[in-house]
């Protein structure tokens, strides 16, 4: 298959402290591909890292064959790379639907002058249903954060992101805080997101969504790949099994 999202000795460091040394993973068109590991294993820097968050020290960074090294996180995001973060920042003042129309706009330096002739303020609304259809939340739409739960909340950072119809969305710990059952109706949503044309690197501390979800796994340990492959090859891996899975076969 062809891949999607070529990265080749990635490098990131923070205050002379190497987060991220050499990391290279292949991810293809139309798969999921699970990053685990500790906490500080450098997981969330190289998202940071993959979007432009932060500077890479080394290392080239393909999307669709292109490279994007260069470019700054919103040039990134427009190109079809978006993410999730840990923490849930939506905006309470806004409705569901409308955060989902603030992620969806691409402001350029002659907006102000279109929108004056021909305001743009239904184009993006099929996409928003669409996000919103995905994540199950279309009834929700025009509800305030306020007024969700914490998982449905969650899902409304998820909606935003597949918004802006990426071609892989980078999700950080997105199952933080949801229960069994949240938990559950989340991994059917990512397995269908492949179908709508999105690949995804999702990042998770839940081993048994990351196991369930995911086409091959990567996992990482101060910041160095050390093992790879499919779910059923790495979770035998004798290094994975006492590092992240507890010693359990």
């Amino acid at each position: 298959m062809t891949a999607l999202l070529e990265v080749t000795d990635l490098c990131v460091d923070y205050s002379g402290l190497r987060a991220v040394d050499g990391l290279s993973i292949s991810l293809a068109h139309g798969t999921i591909m699970g990053l685990i590991g500790p906490n500080g294993a450098g997981k969330t820097t190289t998202i940071d890292a993959l979007c432009g968050f932060v500077p890479q020290v080394r290392g080239s960074i393909l999307l669709d064959g292109h490279p994007i090294d260069s470019l700054p996180p919103h040039m990134r995001a427009r190109a079809g790379l978006v993410r999730t973060f840990q923490s849930i920042e939506l905006f309470v003042d806004l409705s569901v639907e409308e955060n989902l129309l603030v992620a969806t706009s691409t402001s350029r330096w002659w907006s102000p002058f279109v929108d004056a002739v021909a305001p743009r303020r239904h184009v993006h609304r099929d996409d928003v249903n669409l996000a919103l259809d995905t994540v199950g939340l279309r009834s929700l739409a025009t509800a305030r954060p306020s007024d969700l739960s914490h998982g449905q909340r969650r899902l409304v950072g998820v909606a935003r992101a597949l918004a802006s119809r990426p071609k892989l969305v980078l999700l950080d710990e997105p199952a933080a805080g949801l229960d069994p059952a949240e938990t559950a109706s989340l991994g059917q949503m990512l397995r269908n997101l492949p179908e709508l044309g999105i690949a995804v690197l999702l990042v998770d501390h839940d081993m048994s969504l990351v196991l369930d979800v995911c086409d091959r796994l990567t996992v990482v340990d101060f910041g160095q790949v050390i093992a790879s492959g499919v779910p059923m090859d790495v979770r035998e891996d004798p290094s994975v099994i006492s590092a992240y899975l507890g010693g359990g076969s």
